[in-house]
C-alpha cells in the first residue's frame, strides 16, 4: 500500500459531501422502514419454515401462487441453496398440518416430480416477541457500554458521541438496505437472529476502526500543538489509511468468499457484514472524524459565553453582598 504511505488527502475539507451522502442513506433507510416496516423473521415474529426438495428444479413464482391458493394466504417463498430446493416461511405454527398442505399442494400442481419436505421449523408468537426484545436489549446495551468504554478511553464526551452516532448511523442505513431489498435479492434478508449476530459483528469491527484513528489523533494532539484541530484530525487520518484500508479489503475478501461458497443460510449475514465493513470504513473516515472537529468548533464557540456568564454571574453575587 505504498499509494497511501504519504498520502495527504483532505477529509475533513470534504466533510459536507461526507454528511450530505449520509443524509440521502439515512432518508432512503427510514422511508424503506417506515414504509414496508421492518421485516421479521420467524425468528421474531413467530411461524414455521419449510425447506422443500425437488427432484427437479420448480418455478419460484409458481410455487408461489399455487401455495397462496392452498393456504389461503401468500407465504414467504423463495430458492434455497440450489434450484432444487424452495424455502416456505409462513406465520401459521401448526407444522404438522402447514406440512402436509404444502406436500399435497406441490405434489398436485407439479405431476412427476418429487416432492420432499427436507427441514422443518417452528417458533411460537410469545417466545418470538420474548427474542426480539433480548435483541432490542442486546444491541441497545452494547451501543451503551461501548460509549462509556469511548468516554473512560479518551476522557472527553464529543469523542463518546462521535462513536455512539456512527455506529447508529451504521445500523440505520444496513437495516434499511435489508427493508429495502427484501424479497429483490435472491435469499434470506429478514431481521433474525443471524443479522442480529451480524449487526454486533460490524459494531465491534467499526469501533475497532474508528479507535485506531482516535488513538492517533490523541497522539497528534500531544505531539504537534502547534497546529490546527482540524489539521490534526485530517492528519491522523491520512496516517492510518494504509492500516484501515489493508485491514477493510482483506476482511471484506473473506466474507465475500463466505458469501459465495458458504451456502443460503449465510448468504444474509455474509451480505450484512460486507456492508457493515464498507460503510464502517467510510463512516470513521467521513462521519465519525469530521463530528469531532465539528463538535470541537461548538465546544469553543460556547466557552467565551459561558465565562462570560460565570463572570456576570459572580459580578451579581459580589453586589448583592456588597
Amino acid at each position: 500500500m505504498r499509494f497511501f504511505a504519504n498520502a495527504n488527502f483532505d477529509f475533513i475539507g470534504k466533510r459536507v459531501l461526507g454528511y450530505t451522502l449520509s443524509g440521502i442513506l439515512l432518508t432512503a433507510s427510514l422511508a424503506a422502514i417506515f414504509v414496508r416496516g421492518l421485516q421479521y423473521g420467524i425468528d421474531f415474529r413467530g411461524g414455521s419454515e419449510l425447506v422443500v426438495a425437488f427432484g427437479e428444479p420448480v418455478s419460484v413464482i409458481d410455487a408461489r401462487t399455487v401455495l397462496s391458493q392452498a393456504l389461503g394466504s401468500e407465504p414467504q417463498a423463495r430458492l434455497f441453496g440450489s434450484s432444487g430446493e424452495l424455502q416456505i416461511r409462513t406465520t401459521d405454527t401448526e407444522v404438522n398440518l402447514l406440512t402436509e398442505q404444502v406436500t399435497r399442494a406441490l405434489t398436485a400442481a407439479f405431476p412427476g416430480n418429487s416432492v420432499q419436505v427436507v427441514k422443518t421449523d417452528v417458533i411460537g408468537p410469545v417466545f418470538a416477541q420474548d427474542m426480539q426484545e433480548a435483541a432490542k436489549m442486546a444491541t441497545l446495551f452494547s451501543l451503551l457500554v461501548i460509549s462509556i468504554y469511548i468516554f473512560i478511553r479518551f476522557r472527553t464526551f464529543i469523542f463518546a458521541v462521535s462513536v455512539l452516532a456512527t455506529l447508529i448511523h451504521d445500523m440505520i442505513i444496513i437495516i434499511g438496505l435489508f427493508t429495502l431489498l427484501n424479497g429483490v435479492l435472491p435469499f434470506n434478508m429478514d431481521i433474525d437472529q443471524v443479522l442480529i449476530g451480524a449487526f454486533l459483528t460490524i459494531i465491534g469491527y467499526s469501533l475497532n476502526d474508528t479507535i485506531v484513528v482516535f488513538d492517533r489523533i490523541r497522539e497528534n494532539r500531544l505531539i504537534h500543538k502547534e497546529i490546527s484541530w482540524v489539521e490534526i484530525v485530517n492528519r491522523s487520518i491520512n496516517q492510518t489509511m494504509s492500516r484501515t484500508v489493508v485491514t477493510s479489503l482483506t476482511t471484506f475478501m473473506v466474507v465475500a468468499v463466505l458469501f459465495l461458497f458458504g451456502g443460503a443460510v449465510l448468504k444474509g449475514f455474509s451480505f450484512a457484514l460486507m456492508i457493515g465493513i464498507a460503510l464502517g470504513t467510510y463512516s470513521t473516515i467521513f462521519i465519525s472524524c469530521p463530528m469531532l472537529v465539528d463538535m470541537r468548533k461548538q465546544k469553543q464557540a460556547e466557552m467565551p459565553r459561558k465565562k462570560a456568564e460565570i463572570r456576570s454571574k459572580r459580578v451579581t453575587v459580589r453586589g448583592i453582598e456588597g
